[in-house]
């Protein structure tokens, strides 16, 4: 049963076609991973589907009857003056509107006109009985227990469910709009990076509701590990046009690599032929005209109908353009980073407790653990920004670290992207815009303020920033969010030819398999070691 269709939809925003004549039939049991490069309209499309875009005159989006839509966008509306957890308890409205009603019931079947009107009597105990079982349905007296431990299975640290939403961090806020949308229960959920910003156990439990909701879920994410995990089908907006293919993200590239091989070959086959359909018109037109014989003419012409009528395919992009990243590096030292015993608590609250361990010249490491552990404590204690209650940290002679941070604060949000990179790279203006033009910056956003960038965008500069920093040893704090897919993989591949060492905070498993060597995880203040990418790590604990 197809619960939203879009049909022949084109959608304009300002002067910019975002799709055009775009077709999509969901169907009411499909888990759906959106993809796509950033600004390529996954989030426009969701708007679409919900009602707040509309498509051109022409096109239609259809929702089946009885079909309910909630939508989770980046970034939530809230009410920033209520606490996280009153938000996610007000999040399904009717639930307040069942206790109101079975308030008005019980007051009507304490009135002589009810009780003693066997007929009207029958007829609001049915009503209170239907309220009721609404009522259970949607967690009754449990439902704020059911709220609380929705919100912490998400990873909201139960110490935060009393404070104001204007207290909490981006991420937070939206564990908390996720929850409200998971408590409404609609037909159809539509998240549009409802992963970024969640801890290792957070994702792992969002995989098991998207897995078991009983609706259709489409998701935009950039985590293919996710995607791999929870998705049925897989749908690419790319140049405005959208594919769809049934099975996980890793199906989905070889599916696509495969089948750009074979559009590529038939666009060289019809190439030739067209090439040899227009050299015989050529031919037979010149003869045509030589000869005066309009047998010749006549064959030129039917061959330029034929040639007219063809269907045309599209030269395939096999490769399209991704920034350049290429992180140099130098040896340095052999022994990069040395932890010991360290000690850091605050308050009563230990988070550090005898940390020891050591990184070498050329290694990966990933650090994980979830949200609280104290992985953050130690960047900060390794960069310097804190100080070890006891302990000692020592950094390697010829080390030079470059820190990469993830909420973008080592950014000066009111400079210019070209007054950034000249004064980080001591370049001339024409040489930071080329540079610039290199990270897939054009040379307008090159003139604006980084404070007008996106979250994809303020991403793409701290790399670049890390090139310019001539770091051998990097530190960097979730470097994959924000980054589309293609991106990710840019990094992923620069990292592996980085001749330097690197240790890294992330909760993109799929990024930990494929440029990470030893994983590190924080265990009652401790640092336990373990060899191998995120996979071998989850193989050790079972």
């Amino acid at each position: 049963m197809i619960s939203l269709s879009i049909s022949n939809a084109t959608l304009i925003l300002g002067a910019k076609t975002i799709f055009q004549k775009l077709t999509w039939e969901i169907q009411h049991d499909q888990r759906i991973g959106l993809i796509g490069p950033n600004g390529a309209g996954k989030s426009s499309l969701l708007k679409l589907l919900t009602g707040q875009y509309s498509p051109e005159p022409g096109g239609a989006v259809v929702r089946a009857r009885g079909v309910s839509v909630g939508y989770l966008p980046q970034q939530p509306d809230l009410d920033m003056s209520q606490t996280a957890l009153l938000s996610a308890l007000d999040g399904n409205p009717r639930l307040a509107q069942i206790l109101t009603e079975l308030e008005t019931v019980e007051t009507r079947l304490g009135l002589p006109a009810i009780y003693g009107n066997p007929a009207t009597l029958e007829k609001t105990l049915a009503a209170q009985e239907k309220l009721l079982e609404e009522y259970a349905s949607l967690g009754g007296d449990s439902y704020p227990i059911r709220v609380r431990q929705l919100l912490i299975g998400l990873g909201l640290p139960a110490s935060d469910l009393e404070k104001p939403l204007r207290l909490l961090s981006g991420g937070q806020k939206k564990l908390v709009g996720l929850a409200r949308l998971l408590l409404l229960n609609p037909s159809v959920l539509l998240l549009d990076e409802p992963d970024n910003h969640l801890d290792l156990p957070g994702k792992t439990y969002l995989e098991k509701l998207i897995r078991e909701y009983p609706g259709v879920v489409v998701i935009v994410s950039h985590d293919r590990y996710l995607l791999d995990a929870v998705v049925t089908h897989i749908a690419e907006i790319e140049d405005g046009k959208i594919s769809i293919f049934t099975g996980d993200y890793s199906s989905y590239m070889l599916d696509k690599e495969e089948r750009l091989a074979r559009q590529e070959e038939l666009f060289h086959v019809q190439q030739r032929e067209i090439g040899r359909l227009e050299t015989s018109i050529k031919r037979l037109a010149l003869w045509g005209k030589i000869y005066d014989n309009e047998k010749f003419t006549a064959r030129a012409k039917s061959m330029q109908i034929r040639l007219d009528k063809m269907d045309k395919m599209d030269k395939p992009i096999i490769e399209r353009r991704r920034m350049d990243l290429k992180l140099s590096g130098w040896r340095g030292s052999n022994k990069v980073l040395e932890l010991l015993d360290l000690h850091k608590g605050f308050g009563t609250r230990r988070i550090l407790n005898g940390v020891a361990g050591t990184l070498w010249h050329g290694e990966r490491v990933g650090l994980i653990g979830p949200n609280g552990a104290g992985k953050s404590v130690l960047l900060r204690l390794i960069l310097g920004q804190e100080t070890p209650e006891t302990g000692e940290i020592r950094i390697g002679p010829s080390v030079k670290i470059g820190y990469y941070a993830q909420e973008h604060e080592t950014l000066d949000f009111n400079q210019t992207l070209i007054e950034t990179v000249r004064y980080a790279g001591n370049l001339s203006e024409s040489r930071a815009v080329a540079f610039l033009l290199g990270y897939l910056f054009t040379y307008q956003q090159a003139q604006q303020k980084i404070g007008e960038l996106s979250g994809g965008e303020r991403s793409r500069l701290q790399l670049a920033l890390l090139v310019l920093s001539d770091a051998n040893f990097l530190l960097l704090d979730e470097p994959t969010n924000n980054l589309d897919i293609a991106s990710a993989e840019v990094l992923e591949n620069a990292l592996s030819e980085f001749v330097g060492t690197v240790l890294v905070i992330s909760h993109d498993r799929y990024f930990l398999d494929r440029a990470i060597d030893r994983i590190l995880t924080i265990e009652d203040g401790q640092l336990i070691s373990h060899l191998g990418g995120y996979s071998d790590y989850l193989a050790s604990k079972m």
